[in-house]
């Protein structure tokens, strides 16, 4: 099956997959479907809940392709996207009322790197694990998710609450520092720009560069790049790097560009949905935006479908959930290959 033919076939089954799960739900179809689309499209505020929904969808989703593409299966998105964020508000709570707080673009950019640095530093450690004491990626990185949620608790309720000691929260950012929105009734800022350029920088690495090549081949086979001089071991922490990176990069933007400050309910399982975001763009960093997008959308049209029904954003998590058990056969028949049958013998 073309690859061109894996894409119709699923953007048809994504829209079945929604029909029957309104279905389901005993919910009107044509007045769902109107009311999730009015929701995420019908203005220029459900533009911004699409846009501000699909962004940290969109840099964990491509989190997980890098690390999936070279074999490392990743399930740590969520935590590497905490630290990320917390990195970030270490980083305001030394330097704020310094130079950081009046230094404009200049501070925004120190501090989404930093929130990078701390997401791959956090994806680092497992994948050090794998590599040097053989532990499966799947369960530390699933681990370091709960100690990332204890560190978040303990530093709001501890070293990085607010200076009045009141509530569980750090300190709210400079508007200086905050990223630069363009309409000041929308809460789209340029983080949204920001995630489009990494998605055709992650493109232009992983099928236009050498260390992108030998990246998938790591992932397709370690023993045929084993054979042509490409050290495995290096090339899964480069990769484990990188998508820790993008995903402690989403909580920079996440932080940096809409909330101003971290609380306890800082995660809202972005890092987790970017698996079956990525999933469904069949791993490809340009087919992403366009899994990103729609459920994004789904998120921000199912806020308005829940001002009128009990469904809420429940049905995204069902959605995806179908969506990806529907990916995972369709794979599963494209890739299989008819069984040879032995030759008769005379």
């Amino acid at each position: 099956m073309s690859r061109a033919t894996r894409a119709t076939v699923t953007v048809i089954g994504l829209v079945l997959v929604l029909v029957l799960t309104l279905l389901a739900f005993r919910l009107p179809v044509f007045d769902s479907l109107k009311l999730i689309a009015e929701g995420a499209f019908g203005d220029k505020f459900g533009l911004s809940r699409t846009a501000i929904k699909t962004t940290p969808l969109l840099l964990t989703g491509l989190g997980m392709v890098v690390a999936w593409r070279a074999g490392m299966y990743n399930i740590g998105g969520e935590g590497q996207f905490i630290v990320g964020g917390l990195s970030g508000a270490w980083l305001a709570k030394s330097l704020i009322g310094g130079p950081l707080a009046t230094a404009g673009p200049a501070g925004q950019i120190l501090l989404l790197v930093v929130c990078a640095l701390g997401g791959a530093a956090w994806a680092w450690l497992a994948g050090w694990l794998f590599v040097k004491r053989g532990v499966e990626v799947v369960i530390s990185t699933i681990l370091l998710n709960f100690i990332a949620l204890q560190l978040l608790s303990w530093a709001v309720n501890g070293p990085l609450q607010e200076a009045k000691r009141q509530l569980p929260l750090t300190d709210p950012l400079p508007e200086a520092l905050m990223l630069a929105k363009f309409d000041r009734q929308m809460d789209v800022h340029s983080g949204v720009l920001l995630a489009l350029l990494v998605a055709v920088g992650v493109y232009v690495y992983l099928f236009l560069t050498k260390g992108g090549f030998q990246l998938r081949l790591v992932g397709e086979n370690p023993k045929v790049a084993r054979s042509y001089h490409i050290n495995p071991d290096r090339t899964h922490l480069r990769a484990m790097l990188i998508s820790g990176a993008l995903c402690g990069l989403a909580g920079g933007v996440e932080y940096v560009g809409l909330s101003g400050q971290l609380g306890s309910g800082f995660s809202q399982q972005w890092g987790f949905l970017g698996i079956p975001v990525a999933l469904l763009g069949g791993l490809h960093p340009l087919l992403v935006v366009l899994s990103a997008t729609y459920f994004g959308a789904l998120f921000a049209g199912s806020e308005n479908l829940a001002r009128f029904t009990t469904a809420g954003t429940t049905l995204i998590y069902v959605i995806q959930a179908a969506a990806v058990l529907g990916f995972v056969g369709l794979n599963a028949l494209a890739d299989r290959r008819p069984a040879i049958k032995p030759e008769a013998t005379g």
